[in-house]
C-alpha cells in the first residue's frame, strides 16, 4: 500500500453504542481547534513560551511515535519511505496541516533520515493569529513534534524535525528539516532539548510553588527591593572609587535612552559588564542580550551572522538562519571590538543601524529591526578614522554617545574590593569554604599596575585559589612572580640599606618593562611618560633596544 492511498476513515472504528473512537486498539478523541487554540495560550501566559513549547512540543511527539507503531502493525508498507510518507498523509487527514514533501532519504540499516517538508495550513498557525500577533520564532510545536515522534520510531534512534521558516512569522509556507541526531551533529544537544525537559507536572509542581510563595518570603522580598531601590543607583561593591561611581551614575541616564552607545576604553577593563548593566537599566531589560566579538568573526560571515540567510542562499545553507539583529528583538545587541570591522563589514552594520532594518542573504525584502545596539571597542576609533581606517560616518553614528571605561590602575580603590569579589567566585565555583587575603597581599595587589586590567586580576584571584589549596587565606606566595617581583626586590633590601631614588625608579622601570615582555610602548604608557623620555632613560642604563625595534 502506498501512504498517498492512505484514508483516515478506512483506519478508524466508530463505536457509537459506547462513544468512541479506535484507531486499532487505541482510542482516538476529536477536539475543537479553537479550544486547543485557547488552551495553548494559557499555556504560554502562565509558563512562557520558553516553557510551553517544551511541554507541546513533547506532547507532539508521543502522539507521533505512537500513530507511527499503529501503522506499521495496520499496513504491510511496500518501503520504509512509504511507511514514514503516512505520516504527513496522517497529519492531512486529521486536519492538521497540508504537507508538501520536497525531499526524503530513508536507510535504516544505514542509519540515514533526511526529509524536507513544506506545510501550508497548519492549525498552530492559524491559532497563533487568532490570539497573537505576528510571531518571533517558530509555532508549529505539536506538528514537529508528531514528526520527529514519528520518525524516531521508525529509524529506531532519536529523530529531530526542526521548523526553520514559519508562516506565523510572516513566510508563505512552514518549512521542516529532519535528520537523525547523530546528522545533526553539534546542534544535536540544541535541537533535541525541549524533548528531554523534566515532566509536565513537574513543571506545573515547580510554577505553583513560585507563585504560590509564602506571604513572609513575598513581605521579605519587597522588603529588600525597597532598601535597594532607596539607594543610589549603580553604586555596587565593587564599584568603590569616583572614577566608576562617575561612570555608573553616567549610565542610569544613558540607560533610559534607546540610542546607541560606544564603549571604550583599554583591553579588560569590564566593557562587557558595563554593557550588561545599561542592558537591565534600560527599557528593554526583560529582552535577550546577545554578544557577538565583530574581530573575531571572519568577513565572509558577517552577514550571516548578524542578519542571517535564506535556504540555499550559501553553500550548505539547507535552512535559514536568523540573524542576531532578529534574535535580539526587543533587547540589545553587543557588538563587541567594532574597531577590527573589515571596510564591508563596516558598510553592511552602516546601512542596517541608518535604515533600521536587515536584508539577510538570500531575501527578497527587507526586514525591521527592533533592539538596542552597543558597542565596545578597545581601540580608538577616533585615531582610526583619522588614519581611514574606520569609516567617518559610521564613528559619528556609533559615537552618539560614548563612555570611557577606565583602566583599573585609575581606579585603585575598586582593587580591593574587585580582588575580594573575584575571589570569592573562585571559592565558589571549586566548591571550597571562602579564603581571605593576607595584608601583604593586599598590598602587593594595590601597588600593581595591572596592565591587563579586570581579566588579570581575575586570573590572578584564580590562580591564587588553587595555590593556596587547603588553606584558608591567601599569601604572596600564591601570587604570580609579576606580582611578587617589585616587593622581592626591595625584600632583598637590607634594613640598613638605603637606595636613592634614581635606584628605586630604574628597579620599577625595568620591572614594568619586563611585566610587559619588552613592549616599549606598553610600558611608556603605563608608566604616564612619553615613549621618547623612556628610551632615553633605558639607553643610559644600558638597556639594548629591542631586535627591529629600535625607537618602538
Amino acid at each position: 500500500m502506498k501512504a498517498s492511498e492512505l484514508h483516515l476513515l478506512d483506519l478508524l472504528d466508530f463505536a457509537q453504542n459506547e462513544g468512541s473512537i479506535r484507531f486499532k486498539e487505541r482510542r482516538m478523541l476529536l477536539w475543537d481547534a479553537d479550544a486547543f487554540g485557547n488552551l495553548r495560550h494559557e499555556l504560554v501566559e502562565s509558563l512562557g513560551s520558553n516553557q510551553a513549547r517544551p511541554i507541546l512540543k513533547r506532547f507532539g511527539f508521543a502522539n507521533g511515535y505512537r500513530d507511527a507503531l499503529t501503522t506499521k502493525s495496520l499496513v504491510d508498507w511496500k518501503s520504509d519511505e512509504e511507511w514514514w510518507l503516512s505520516c504527513p498523509s496522517l497529519q492531512r487527514n486529521e486536519g492538521k496541516v497540508n504537507p508538501d514533501v520536497q525531499h526524503l532519504k530513508v536507510d535504516r540499516e544505514k542509519g540515514i533520515f533526511e526529509m524536507e517538508v513544506e506545510w501550508t495550513h497548519s492549525y498552530e498557525v492559524e491559532q497563533h493569529k487568532r490570539i497573537a500577533t505576528s510571531a518571533t520564532e517558530p509555532v508549529c510545536w505539536t506538528l514537529a513534534g508528531f514528526a520527529s515522534g514519528f520518525a524516531t520510531a521508525l529509524m529506531g534512534e532519536e529523530c529531530i524535525v526542526v521548523e526553520t521558516e514559519c508562516a506565523a512569522m510572516g513566510g508563505d509556507c512552514c518549512r521542516v528539516v529532519g535528520k537523525t541526531r547523530r546528522a545533526w551533529a553539534d546542534d544535536g544537544d540544541r535541537v533535541a532539548r525541549d524533548y528531554q525537559a523534566q515532566p509536565l507536572a513537574n513543571e506545573l509542581k515547580a510554577r505553583a510553588r513560585e507563585l504560590h510563595e509564602s506571604s513572609a518570603k513575598r513581605a521579605s522580598r519587597k522588603r529588600e527591593e525597597r532598601r535597594l531601590s532607596s539607594m543610589p543607583k549603580g553604586r555596587h561593591p565593587t564599584a568603590v572609587s569616583p572614577e566608576m561611581n562617575k561612570l555608573l551614575s553616567l549610565c542610569d541616564t544613558v540607560a533610559l535612552s534607546d540610542s546607541v552607545v560606544l564603549l571604550s576604553g583599554e583591553s579588560g577593563t569590564g566593557k562587557a559588564e558595563i554593557a550588561s548593566y545599561l542592558h537591565a537599566q534600560g527599557e528593554n531589560a526583560d529582552g535577550p542580550l546577545l554578544r557577538i566579538n565583530c574581530g573575531a568573526l571572519p568577513e565572509a560571515l558577517f552577514n550571516s551572522e548578524l542578519f542571517g540567510h535564506e535556504p540555499g542562499a550559501l553553500p550548505g545553507a539547507i535552512s535559514a538562519k536568523t540573524g542576531l539583529f532578529e534574535q535580539a528583538r526587543g533587547g540589545t545587541l553587543v557588538l563587541e571590538e567594532v574597531g577590527q570591522m573589515s571596510p564591508t563589514s563596516q558598510v553592511a552594520l552602516l546601512r542596517a543601524i541608518q535604515e533600521n532594518e536587515i536584508w539577510p542573504t538570500g531575501a527578497n525584502t527587507p526586514r525591521a529591526i527592533d533592539l538596542r545596539i552597543l558597542a565596545t571597542s578597545s581601540r580608538d576609533l577616533g585615531q582610526l578614522t583619522q588614519e581611514g581606517r574606520f569609516r567617518n560616518d559610521l564613528y559619528y553614528l556609533l559615537n552618539v554617545m560614548n563612555l570611557e571605561v577606565p583602566p583599573l590602575r585609575l581606579r585603585t580603590e575598586d582593587v580591593l574590593p574587585l580582588a575580594r569579589h573575584y575571589l570569592a567566585e573562585a571559592c565558589a565555583r571549586s566548591e571550597i569554604e571562602q579564603k581571605t587575603l593576607s595584608p601583604k597581599v593586599a598590598e602587593a595587589l594595590v601597588g600593581h599596575s595591572w596592565p591587563g586590567n579586570l581579566t588579570e586580576l581575575r586570573n590572578a584571584m584564580e590562580r591564587a585559589v588553587i595555590l593556596a589549596g587547603s588553606k584558608t587565606k591567601v599569601e604572596v606566595d600564591h601570587l604570580s612572580p609579576s606580582l611578587r617581583s617589585i616587593r622581592d626586590e626591595f625584600a632583598k633590601v637590607q634594613h640598613d640599606q638605603v637606595l636613592s631614588m634614581a635606584e628605586i625608579e630604574r628597579r620599577y622601570v625595568l620591572e614594568v618593562l619586563e611585566r610587559y615582555r619588552g613592549n616599549r610602548t606598553r610600558t611608556a604608557k603605563a608608566l604616564g611618560i612619553g615613549a621618547n623620555t623612556l628610551w632615553r632613560k633605558l639607553k643610559g642604563w644600558g638597556v639594548p633596544p629591542a631586535r627591529g625595534d629600535n625607537a618602538f
